[in-house]
């Protein structure tokens, strides 16, 4: 192929989102997969006031109430919506002007601005962006330990079965009541409803290392459903989850990862594509100002736009969160969001949302601190202070 201005490699929502943005302001754009015209089969939601202003309504499948149960309920305030995937991708799709796409496997960038293929060919631009999710083909960074991953096993059920757990028009964000009747690694419940009459009901282990295991999950479901009185059909739908969460920034020479591959995915929940969405048209104007002209110039500024001062301070506070609820006694964590849940409504948005508050995001862990017990502040503060959790497998001896 002839050089183009940005080769965008994997055609998820974050890549379809910024080659689509990137067409939009004239530039020539690759966006390479070894399935371009997979479907999206994941459920993604988000915040209503999240939502990018350019998306159309028809992207939303589902608008809810949010709740959370932790000891005791709580109303977060906030409308949670679900996106349509289909017309979420139609809506790419029909916007990508100038983009052109290629079927293949991205295996490795050996050059800036070379992408060679799994079957030898290679394809080359002024600037490549791996946007290729968890596998980050173009970065060849290894950590050697395991990764903390979010795992979830659910099923879609209709609306009407599922009343004892969520009333109609509502959403339950997380339930971390132990009606599994299990032990051990806590879980929770997150139940969302898709549109159309139908609701996902996924038990959800936030995140361990290595991820908790989709068989305890499944199990940990249907025992949870039958608590309910809600008998799940043999042949209901099923949505199987497994991401890591602790991924360090892309490190790919002359490369900039987005996307979860960046990875923009929030430590302490797990949402990513919301800013994927949010910052697509920032990063691509950021690339915009300085192609062709300038390509190490327009990837400066497109690095900059993804992982600003801000974002990387956020990021680092958020990851150390993540190690708190890693080594946080298994007892204790239905606790610590009962804390959390109470905070003020701006401390909650600011930690779960802002990638660019730090004031927002230091007042919220403040408060969360001052209203915690010491035992409690002792969980919070010592995995600053500790190296990364190897495993949360007990020891063999």
């Amino acid at each position: 192929m002839e050089d183009v201005d940005v080769l965008v490699v994997g055609a998820g929502p974050a890549g379809m989102a910024l080659a689509s943005a990137c067409g939009q302001l004239g530039m020539t754009v690759g966006l390479v997969d070894p399935n371009p015209e997979r479907p999206w089969v994941a459920t993604y939601g988000m915040w209503a006031q999240e939502l990018p202003a350019g998306l159309p309504g028809s992207v939303v499948a589902a608008r809810a109430a949010g709740g959370a149960i932790a000891l005791t309920a709580h109303r977060l305030g906030w409308e949670y919506v679900i996106l349509d995937v289909d017309a979420l991708r139609a809506h790419f799709h029909d916007r990508s002007i100038g983009v052109t796409t290629y079927t293949g496997r991205a295996v490795q960038s050996p050059e800036r601005g070379v992408v060679v293929l799994a079957d030898g060919s290679s394809l080359r631009a002024s600037v490549v962006v791996d946007a290729a999710g968890r596998w980050r083909p173009l970065d060849p960074r290894q950590t050697g330990r395991a990764s903390a991953e979010q795992t979830a096993y659910g099923v879609i059920l209709d609306a009407e079965s599922v009343s004892p757990l969520v009333a109609p028009g509502e959403a339950l964000f997380m339930d971390w009541r132990a009606h599994h009747g299990e032990a051990g690694w806590p879980t929770f419940v997150y139940v969302v409803p898709l549109g159309g009459g139908r609701v996902l009901v996924e038990e959800t282990s936030l995140a361990r290392r290595p991820g908790l295991p989709l068989a305890t999950l499944r199990r940990r479901l249907h025992a949870r459903l039958a608590h309910h009185g809600i008998t799940a059909p043999k042949d209901a739908l099923t949505e199987k989850v497994s991401f890591p969460v602790d991924q360090p920034r892309h490190a790919g020479q002359g490369v900039l990862g987005f996307g979860a591959a960046a990875p923009l995915i929030h430590p302490a929940s797990g949402f990513s594509v919301a800013a994927s969405l949010q910052l697509a048209p920032q990063v691509a104007r950021a690339l915009a100002e300085h192609l062709p002209a300038h390509p190490d110039r327009a990837l400066r500024a497109a690095q900059e736009a993804v992982w600003p001062a801000a974002a990387r301070v956020i990021h680092r506070v958020r990851r150390i969160g993540l190690e708190a609820l890693l080594r946080m006694p298994a007892a204790e964590v239905p606790g610590f969001f009962e804390q959390f849940f109470a905070l003020p409504d701006s401390h909650r948005w600011a930690y779960l949302t802002g990638r660019d508050d730090i004031g927002g995001t230091v007042a919220a862990m403040t408060s969360l601190f001052r209203e915690s017990d010491w035992r409690m502040r002792r969980h919070l503060v010592l995995p600053a202070l500790m190296r990364p959790l190897t495993t949360n497998d007990p020891s063999p001896n």
